[in-house]
């Protein structure tokens, strides 16, 4: 039953260790990317992945010691605070971050676009109605943003507004006709 129960005395290492971990990834955090926990992007998901396993293994593994765990777990987030000012540079961020998409273009759908971010078109109709769209013919534009997010542009908003048309500019395999 050695399976079931441990002694005291591990259990106590454990709890020291998992404590001590979490005091480490709190400060760590707070010092890293205020970003990490308000905005998740493709390497704010893989650092949290990663400080949650670094913090489990290091509380739970007996093999494995707080400072290795520590280590671990800074590095990790000193690697995503670099990253993260590395997304300024244009080719850093090309690689680091997915390319707003146009998935409606003029009420039409973009179905090779939705294909390729990995949504259908009940999907997108399901993102649509909780925004109160209820008709293609009425949007101008859906742009899925670097984050996940749809905006919806309406047919009378069109692509004269600055926000919109450097999201059309930024976005990838669509150029928005002369006008």
């Amino acid at each position: 039953m050695s399976w079931l129960a441990s002694p005291w005395s591990e259990l106590g290492i454990v709890a020291a260790k998992g404590g001590l971990i979490y005091a480490t990834a709190v400060v760590g955090l707070r010092l890293g990317e205020r970003r990490t926990l308000a905005q998740w992007t493709l390497i704010d998901f893989a650092a949290a992945v990663a400080i949650g396993a670094i913090i489990g293994r290091t509380a739970l593994a007996s093999t494995q010691s707080y400072a290795a765990g520590a280590v671990a777990l800074l590095t990790i987030v000193a690697a995503h605070r670099l990253l993260s000012v590395a997304r300024f540079n244009p080719l850093a961020n090309r690689l680091v971050d997915h390319r707003v998409r146009v998935l409606v273009a003029d009420g039409q759908l973009r179905r090779r676009q939705l294909r390729l971010c990995g949504l259908t078109d009940n999907d997108l109709f399901a993102e649509l109605r909780l925004q109160g769209v209820y008709d293609l013919a009425e949007v101008r534009y859906v742009l899925y943003e670097t984050k996940g997010g749809l905006t919806v542009v309406a047919q009378l908003d069109g692509s004269s507004q600055p926000l919109v048309a450097d999201g059309l500019r930024a976005s990838a395999d669509y150029h928005a006709p002369k006008t």
